[in-house]
């Protein structure tokens, strides 16, 4: 808004010119979504308490501590991630990009349905919530609508490499090499990238759920990787630069840099409350819709497979409860002691600390790993 608002003036007033500029843009949505999750924080998390009496209910199957330690405590936390995004994102951002609004389209729709999933388990007091079926189902309408719409602007922009809509990058392979194979700067996928792109954006947005177990465990990394491909999206939207690294280019994508500093700050406001021991989790509401997000932005900026390396994290979350239920229905045996994994090591005796801070150190050491995957080429 701030965009379309001040730069015609900008003539006039030397001052407004700085809005014109993407860097300015993504700190002021940092700077908004955080001091937003300040101001409501502390509000937002009373009416909780009242409005959800015993809070979220805490699996029966999980961790006996948590019942001890968490019981009580107010979820849907998300709801101010959200708000905080939401309303940096429409202040700072060029809202005549359309990856503006798939993105941002695929977060609110992925946090309302965490929110009714969430609402269920509080005013039920049962920790299902809504089955996993039909999550499922919904998230893949949406992504697979966000795909769709990704696929068809990149086609439309007049100065896209040719394929690029179709086609998959590879990281530690140059853009040149596909397109002496392909004619494309990425394997083509043809119409496949739809459903592609959809597993990818279902992909991060569950195994974000998943990570969501331990105070903190899940904002720091979603954080990280969306610091992450804030810079991977301002790179591949910017011709030159792209041209230099050997990645593909990807016009008017590098404006998602501006919903990823919206992420960084509406996370930042929320860690200040999530930190241990959490006033307020953010349940499906802002897990979901994080996830959703950072794979939508991934799809976005071509850069769907390096998503598996900055959030590698989450992958190996989603992963150990693959083994462990495919061990379990194959061989009657389970690989960990409980699934996901960062149960496996309270079980094993480590402190919810211990586990938070180390799994953070990961994340920041594949996010570096992912972002050497723009020059190694």
């Amino acid at each position: 808004m701030f965009y379309h608002l001040l730069t015609p003036l900008a003539d006039e007033f030397q001052l407004f010119n700085v809005f014109r500029y993407l860097t300015f843009r993504t700190g002021g949505a940092v700077m908004t979504a955080l001091l937003i999750a300040f101001l409501l924080g502390p509000s937002l998390i009373r009416w909780m308490r009242r409005k959800q009496g015993r809070g979220q209910p805490i699996r029966a199957d999980g961790p006996q501590t948590h019942i001890i330690e968490k019981a009580g405590t107010p979820t849907m936390g998300g709801v101010l991630i959200l708000l905080s995004l939401t309303v940096a994102t429409f202040l700072w951002a060029r809202l005549d990009n359309m990856y503006v609004w798939i993105v941002m389209g695929v977060t609110l729709a992925f946090g309302a349905l965490g929110f009714i999933d969430d609402y269920l388990k509080v005013t039920k007091q049962d920790a299902s919530g809504l089955t996993g079926s039909l999550k499922l189902a919904v998230q893949f309408a949406v992504a697979l609508l966000a795909g769709y719409f990704c696929m068809t602007t990149l086609a439309a922009a007049p100065d896209a490499p040719a394929g690029i809509a179709t086609s998959v990058g590879v990281p530690f392979f140059p853009v040149r090499l596909f397109e002496n194979w392909f004619n494309a700067p990425g394997v083509p996928f043809g119409f496949m990238i739809v459903p592609f792109a959809a597993f990818v954006i279902v992909g991060a947005s569950n195994t974000v759920n998943l990570t969501d177990g331990l105070d903190g465990l899940a904002t720091v990394p979603v954080m990280i990787a969306a610091s992450t491909y804030a810079l991977i999206a301002y790179l591949v939207g910017n011709f030159i630069y792209a041209g230099y690294l050997g990645v593909p280019y990807v016009p008017g994508v590098g404006e998602l840099a501006v919903i990823c500093g919206a992420i960084i700050g509406a996370g930042l406001g929320f860690l200040w409350f999530n930190a241990p021991p959490a006033a307020i989790f953010m349940g499906d509401t802002g897990s979901l819709a994080l996830g959703g997000a950072i794979g939508a932005i991934a799809v976005a900026a071509k850069h769907e497979i390096v998503l598996a390396i900055v959030g590698g994290l989450f992958v190996l979350e989603g992963l150990s409860v693959m083994i462990q239920i495919a061990s379990f229905k194959l061989f009657g045996k389970r690989v960990f002691r409980m699934a996901p994994i960062h149960h496996h090591f309270e079980q094993l005796g480590w402190k919810e600390s211990t586990i938070v801070i180390r799994f953070w150190i990961i994340a920041v050491i594949l996010a570096l790993v992912g972002l050497a995957t723009l020059k190694l080429r």
